[in-house]
């Protein structure tokens, strides 16, 4: 997954100004602690930060 493609699919799940708090300011267990910012700086795949947002929110089929 590109990171454009991540970024949309955060934008529509949550808007564009809630996506940019959520990326910066919670914390997510499945991504080792980090916010997913964090683990975008530190190199994990936007697919698998992905996957730990499906995996924490009420994201619906369309977008997983």
């Amino acid at each position: 997954m590109r990171l454009t493609v991540f970024w949309d699919r955060m934008n529509q799940q949550f808007g564009e100004r809630y996506a940019e708090s959520v990326a910066k300011d919670y914390v997510m267990a499945d991504l080792g602690g980090r916010t997913i910012e964090q683990a975008l700086a530190d190199g994990e795949p936007a697919k698998r930060v992905w996957q730990a947002v499906v995996a924490t929110f009420d994201v619906p089929s369309t977008l997983q």
